[in-house]
């Protein structure tokens, strides 16, 4: 098979010729830039990284590095404005175009939440008069289609596109979280005026990019955390009720712009709401974290949910990859693509992206074992 075959098979749930394999095609299935560059260094590229979601750190991965592993997907990622408020602090901070304030520790890796804009019991008239970001900037979406024409015209890999998103947490990052979770239970209406300002930003931005490429892409990849290590983020009747109808609207949207499948990025343990998950119209699940609550037996998942779903990652980060062995990376790699990859309906990657305590050698290893493996 090629590889965009190889793809379109598994979400298809029918069976590949082996796992497809995915790196770096979204902003939530990458590599982390400290990790990248031992990465780098092992395939002798020498190009400056590129980074592709600044708060995780997470990069665009060389086509050296692709090439060398075989994956099959390739991404295609919304650009940065023309005009924009983002900028580096003289203290060091940095404010997003959000007006969302971050920190990077001196020793740490990614930009932490440092202000929040709303966080002093914001009123509906203080939404009405907030800086937005402009939407409709041609910056974000310059050069897209081309891009994605040539991967579909030019390559085998399958298209992935990084579709503008998150309303969820930027209403977080902007509310502060404490207070975003006081909103939801105290003052709902203003929680959900909150999330449909930043939903409507969000589909304009969204509506712009697939506007570009949604005729070219296989898959579309959003992402949105509901889930926390050991249960839903929210009660499954608060999700139900403040959430879900906001989510139905983003996904509507999405399936009218685009026959690409929907892949749908929550971290955590979600397994108790996934029913309403897969009614939104999700075809994908991602990072299946198995260090969570409900999510670790992918047998029962792939059992109960298989037949609606499909499963995009899934090989653990929390003990496996930056612990383990090559050996027992190889090991794990063969139980989530025997739970989760008979019939199809399976992606092997990383549960999210990799982190700078991950052996070069364990990266190495999961590759390998998924190119062995046949179906």
């Amino acid at each position: 098979m090629t590889h965009r075959e190889r793809l379109v098979a598994a979400l298809n749930h029918e069976t590949p010729d082996r796992v497809p394999m995915d790196l770096g095609a979204t902003r939530v299935t990458s590599v982390v830039a400290a990790e990248y560059e031992r990465l780098k260094r092992r395939f002798g590229v020498e190009r400056e990284t590129v980074i592709t979601d600044k708060i995780q750190q997470a990069v665009k991965v060389d086509e050296e590095v692709l090439r060398a592993l075989d994956v099959d997907t390739r991404g295609v990622f919304v650009r940065g404005p023309d005009r924009s408020a983002d900028a580096t602090l003289p203290d060091g901070r940095w404010r997003d175009e959000w007006g969302v304030i971050r920190r990077r520790s001196a020793n740490g890796y990614y930009f932490d939440l440092d202000t929040s804009p709303f966080s002093e019991e914001p009123t509906s008239r203080d939404l009405g008069a907030y800086p937005w970001p402009d939407p409709d900037d041609p910056g974000r979406y310059r050069g897209l289609r081309e891009e994605a024409r040539k991967l579909r015209e030019e390559t085998d890999y399958a298209v992935v596109g990084h579709c503008p998103g998150g309303w969820i947490h930027i209403s977080q990052y902007l509310r502060g979280f404490s207070g975003w979770f006081e909103d939801l239970a105290l003052r709902p209406e203003f929680a959900t005026e909150l999330m449909e300002r930043v939903l409507d930003l969000s589909l304009r931005m969204a509506g712009h990019y697939l506007g570009a490429v949604g005729d070219l892409i296989d898959v579309v990849a959003v992402g949105d955390d509901v889930g926390m290590q050991r249960a839903p983020m929210v009660s499954p009747k608060m999700y139900r009720e403040l959430i879900w109808p906001l989510q139905r609207r983003q996904f509507t949207f999405l399936r009218e712009r685009t026959k690409a499948r929907i892949f749908y990025h929550t971290c955590g343990s979600v397994y108790a709401i996934l029913p309403e998950i897969i009614d939104l119209g999700v075809d994908i699940l991602n990072p299946v974290q198995v260090s969570a609550a409900e999510m670790g037996d992918t047998a029962r998942l792939k059992r109960v949910f298989g037949n609606r779903l499909s499963f995009w990652g899934g090989v653990d980060n929390f003990r496996v990859l930056p612990r383990g062995t090559p050996g027992e990376v190889r090991a794990e790699v063969r139980r989530r693509v025997g739970d989760l990859g008979k019939g199809g309906g399976y992606v092997l990657n990383a549960v999210h992206n990799i982190q700078p305590d991950v052996p070069v050698e364990n990266i190495l290893a999961l590759y390998e074992a998924g190119r062995e493996m046949k179906m």
